[in-house]
Parts: structure tokens; sequence; C-alpha cells
């Protein structure tokens, strides 16, 4: 993936909006429903509960979750993923059961986020959660995976299931986490 200005601005402002405000953009700017309570620790200081980050389906969403699939990796276990500092770089420290997955072949589950245009999708970002600004990320790196397919696959709205050889990325010139190749569209 060639960085742009574009992409290269979205990703500078996800970074920053993420580290000083400590929560996604999404949970800023989304207003409760009507007779909804806030979660517990909202706006006073504490610590946002688990589940509620970036790239995690929030109960508040219009969009429905992810159907249940035994046949495919969780996006729970994907973004337990912790960073560090090294060399002025914020770098990925992967667990043993997400490293375990480097190279093998499996099964995502997640929405399109088509880099290229058209119909057909050869190369795209897979997100555990729905696109819902076309300039805005729904998450970060651990929540995103690129997809590199064999064959095209037809670009929809509802969640999608490829399956291929999976990466877990230890140095990525372009910050992601994961990368999947050689992918085909499952049903």
């Amino acid at each position: 993936m060639k960085p742009t200005p574009m992409r290269t601005l979205l990703c500078g402002l996800w970074l920053t909006s993420s580290m000083v405000f400590g929560v996604s953009a999404q949970t800023l700017s989304s207003p409760l429903p009507s007779g909804a309570a806030p979660h517990p620790g909202a706006g006073d200081g504490a610590a946002l509960p688990q589940g509620q980050g970036a790239g995690v389906h929030s109960p508040l969403s219009p969009f429905a979750p992810l159907p249940k699939r035994n046949d495919v990796v969780a996006w729970s276990t994907l973004t337990d993923v912790t960073t560090k500092v090294e060399k002025k770089r914020i770098v990925p420290v992967y667990p043993a059961p997400v490293a375990a997955l480097n190279q093998k072949t499996l099964r995502l589950q997640g929405y399109m986020m088509p880099l290229e245009p058209g119909e057909n999708q050869r190369h795209f970002l897979l997100a555990s959660v729905p696109l819902t600004c076309g300039f805005c990320t729904p998450g970060g790196p651990e929540s995103m995976v690129e997809v590199r397919t064999r064959t095209p696959v037809k670009y929809k709205l509802e969640a999608v299931v490829v399956e291929g050889t999976f990466h877990v990325l230890q140095n990525d010139p372009y910050g992601l986490y994961y990368r999947i190749t050689n992918a085909v569209g499952v049903p």
C-alpha cells in the first residue's frame, strides 16, 4: 500500500486523537440513544471498560455485530496486542497465540475497506467493525488486516469471509500488524 498525502494525514490524525484523548473518534462523536445509560466510568476519568476501544463493536452501533462463526479467527484474538516504543517508533508486541498464527492458512471475517476502485476487489483492508466514514479508519492497526487476493472478491457492505496465508508483521513500513495473501472469498 503506497502512502498518499491523504492517507498519511488521516493516519496521523487518528494516531494523534487516540493518543491525546485515549478513546476512539467514534466514542467521542457517538451520542447515546435516548434512554441509554452511559458506560460505567464514562466521563469520570476512569479507564474504558474492556471492549469499548477502537475496533471493537459498540453495543450502541446501528450495525449488527459480526455473526458468530467457529471457522474464523476471532477479532478478540487479533486485537489482544500491546505496543512498546523502540527507537522512537511504536511497535507491536504480539502474545504467543497471535504470533503462532504467522504463515498459517486461516479464515477471517470482517468488513471490506476498498483500496482500489471497482466492484471486484483484489487489494483491500478487512476491518473488525464496519466503516462509517469514507475518510476515517474504524480502529487501529490491530483491528485491520491487509488482504491480497488470488481471485477478486465482490465488494459488499455486509461482512465477508476470506481464507489465505496469514502474516504477522514485525516491521511493516505502513504500520500494519497483519496481512493475508493468496486469499479467496469464502461463503
